[in-house]
């Protein structure tokens, strides 16, 4: 399977090539991405980037979703929208969606069809059948398959003509439980917008007021756990660790919403108060200046019980400039060079994550600097925005010259 990562074999201007009409004359080549909404996200963010890459590749984009707030993004850059209800999981409304999909790729002339979930992507596989036009998934996640019809659930994101991979981790999961020769496969990691997450991006007004929404210490280290709440998350894990720790220097923040998980909230606030440490871990909910919020930052964790994906924190942090501690499983050890870059704790093992705690926050500044610099060195190399566009748009032309 292509897992090469070399940015000396990449083009970034890639140009998606020119299809005969009806008529032998030539146009442009039309790709329809399909995600369940455009709320926020990576997955998200991730159906923009690329949309947009497909206009600068001189293509024309079209994006189907149930809405939401980023499609003003998408319009603001020459992207056509439709709005029909993909993220829907009624068996009834699905079939409807073929319908609907089938009339906007012949309204269209659309060459590819390019679904990023399992719910809008068997609408998308039906469409793409009817209309014999290529299929594209994106394998976002393992997904739950503990059982058979899970599996036949999932089974969706593995019909397309390519299947892209967000790491070689997922490439592995799809080769090892669905039986996908690798030959169907490229891997393509998220790309780091460099724009927004670099340094000299993130002015000191955005720290200094986030800093004073969170009554941020001056004297302390600062901690923080970014990501959802949600239990596989390992914030109890990270809770444990900085008991263990023992110190009373640093100052730990879980940044993320509940998604009206409340109860699960409520339960790590109950085990901080257990602990009495509530004047060292904060739980302060959702961010929406994530660039600062890293920028106030020492160490970013990820605490993981369950291998990421991908493990978009850790790219972030680094790119950033930021010490990161992930864990030893999934996308992070792609992500992370464990003593170089980063480091790699054992999952689920607070007293893991206390030592490599302990390691990080004693670095004298030459030493926390030699890593941060590898670190961003790294993320720059491997992880980039205009990467994971221009590979995306390569798979795109291996259809389209595949049929020339």
């Amino acid at each position: 399977m292509n897992t090469d990562n070399n940015t000396n074999h990449i083009n970034t201007e890639t140009l998606l090539p020119q299809i005969k009409n009806q008529n032998g004359d030539d146009r442009q080549p039309t790709v329809m991405q399909v995600v369940p909404e455009l709320v926020t996200g990576g997955v998200e963010q991730g159906t923009i980037d690329v949309a947009r890459a497909i206009v600068e590749g001189e293509g024309r984009s079209i994006v189907v979703s149930a809405g939401g707030p980023m499609v003003q993004e998408l319009k603001r850059s020459g992207v056509e929208h439709y709005e029909l209800p993909v993220n829907s999981k009624n068996p009834l409304t699905m079939q409807q969606n073929i319908k609907r999909l089938i009339n906007i790729v012949e309204e269209h002339h659309v060459d590819i069809i390019h679904a990023r979930s399992r719910a809008p992507a068997w609408s998308a596989w039906s469409a793409a059948r009817k209309t014999n036009k290529h299929f594209v998934t994106t394998f976002h996640g393992t997904y739950g398959h503990s059982n058979w019809l899970k599996r036949q659930y999932n089974q969706i994101m593995t019909k397309g003509d390519r299947i892209i991979a967000i790491s070689n981790f997922i490439a592995g999961h799809i080769f090892k439980v669905y039986g996908i020769p690798p030959s169907k496969i490229r891997v393509i990691p998220r790309g780091v917008d460099f724009n927004k997450f670099s340094p000299d991006k993130v002015s000191q007004e955005r720290r200094i007021k986030l800093a004073r929404e969170w009554r941020l210490p001056d004297d302390k280290q600062i901690i923080i756990l970014p990501g959802r709440l949600t239990r596989w998350k390992g914030h109890a894990v990270l809770i444990e660790a900085i008991k263990n720790l023992g110190r009373k220097d640093v100052q730990c923040l879980i940044v993320g919403s509940d998604q009206d998980r409340e109860n699960y909230r409520h339960e790590l606030e109950r085990q901080i108060e257990n602990y009495g440490m509530q004047e060292l871990i904060h739980v302060v909910g959702h961010c929406d200046d994530m660039p600062a919020a890293y920028m106030l930052t020492d160490i970013v964790i990820s605490a993981s019980t369950d291998p990421e994906a991908f493990g978009r924190v850790m790219v972030e942090g680094q790119a950033l400039g930021r010490l990161v501690i992930g864990t030893n499983h999934g996308g992070s050890t792609e992500t992370v060079i464990d003593g170089q870059t980063g480091w790699l704790t054992e999952p689920s093992d607070p007293y893991s994550l206390t030592k490599t705690l302990n390691v990080a926050l004693n670095l004298t500044e030459s030493q926390r600097n030699k890593i941060t610099r590898k670190a961003s060195e790294h993320i720059h190399k491997y992880y980039s925005k205009e990467m994971m566009c221009t590979k995306t748009l390569e798979v795109y032309n291996e259809l389209i010259l595949g049929d020339a």
